[in-house]
């Protein structure tokens, strides 16, 4: 079982930067793929970023290319994901997600952290 905790939300203006954390339970982190998720009022939870589980592979939504990245620590247990320039349509609830290697869909999925950006 893995627990995951995300920090980091919060109020933000148009143009600005949030960095999100996520904090894992899991003894073997490193074995882990992470992922960032969102889902904004009224529509469907989609993808931002994934990482691998040594952090050398990234992918992201075409809609944050150039603007997020993400990285994680596996010394810390901790993905991030740093946002910059961003836009009131990044509002959202964001949501760290975890899976194994071998699964097809994450498996473990953090409470969610609410951003907001006003224009």
């Amino acid at each position: 079982q893995v627990q995951l905790v995300e920090s980091g939300g919060g109020l933000v203006q148009a143009g600005g930067s949030l960095k999100l954390s996520c904090a894992a339970s899991a003894r073997t982190f490193g074995s882990i793929i992470m992922g960032w998720f969102r889902q904004a009022p009224g529509k469907e939870r989609e993808f931002v970023a994934t990482i691998s589980k040594s952090g050398g592979n990234t992918d992201y939504a075409d809609s944050v290319k150039g603007r997020f990245t993400i990285s994680r620590d596996n010394a810390k247990n901790t993905v991030y994901l740093q946002m910059n320039s961003l836009k009131p349509e990044d509002t959202a609830v964001y949501y760290c997600a975890a899976k194994w290697a071998y699964s097809r869909s994450y498996d473990y999925w953090g409470q969610g952290t609410q951003v907001t950006v006003s224009s």
